[in-house]
């Protein structure tokens, strides 16, 4: 797996990358700065991609922009956006196309080093990866979207481990059940988020961009 490493601070980015590679993964590049990140996400075009939120020469949201903005131009591009701070826009800007292949992670998840690996890879694949701690604010954080107040307690429960990136296997494993029950739980919640199978959109991602939408 050909991964970009974006980080501005030297130590973490250094560490980041003896990281991914212990894991048998090759880092083809590292950038320090936004339009370096944005630069190298067109010259690499990476399997996945490792980008710090705030980096310089603004320390706001240089890293989102460069992936935001090279997802516009490779749609689909994977990136997992590392953050100290929760924010709930961040997440829905990344998920907003619907594409797949985006995480969303705390720093401090890095220091769990096999869950980091495992997002990371789930992103490559085009799944989500969003952490724990970013659902719990999200779901603190104003009234239900549309359609999430008819979800039951147990399809709830489903839909933020799916937002956590888990795959219906890895979910079932959490919940103690089987994943054909998995199955029908994401088919009944799907069915009450009005999100239809067609080809043209991730269902997964539709689902947790709706658990996102808090109006």
């Amino acid at each position: 797996m050909r991964v970009l490493v974006a980080e501005d601070l030297y130590l973490l980015r250094d560490g980041l990358v003896r990281l991914i590679e212990a894991y048998g993964h090759e880092v083809v590049a590292t950038a320090a700065t936004g339009p370096e990140t944005l630069d190298a996400l067109r010259t690499w075009r990476p399997d996945v991609s490792v980008i710090d939120v705030r980096m310089p020469p603004t320390h706001r949201d240089e890293g989102l922009r460069a992936a935001l903005d090279a997802r516009a131009e490779v749609p689909g591009l994977p990136v997992l956006i590392l953050s100290q701070h929760v924010e709930r826009l961040y997440a829905r800007e990344l998920l907003a196309d619907g594409s797949g292949g985006v995480g969303y992670l705390l720093k401090e998840s890095v220091f769990e080093a096999e869950q980091f690996v495992d997002a990371l890879e789930r992103v490559a694949g085009g799944g989500t990866a969003l952490d724990p701690a970013v659902i719990a604010r999200l779901l603190s954080a104003g009234s239900p979207a549309r359609g999430l107040e008819r979800l039951t307690e147990r399809e709830h429960t489903v839909l933020a481990l799916m937002a956590e990136g888990l795959s219906n296997q890895a979910i079932g494993r959490r919940l103690f059940l089987s994943e054909g029950a998995i199955g029908k739980y994401t088919t009944s919640l799907f069915g009450k988020l009005g999100i239809t199978d067609d080809q043209d959109g991730n269902r997964r991602v539709r689902a947790v961009l709706a658990y996102l939408e808090k109006t």
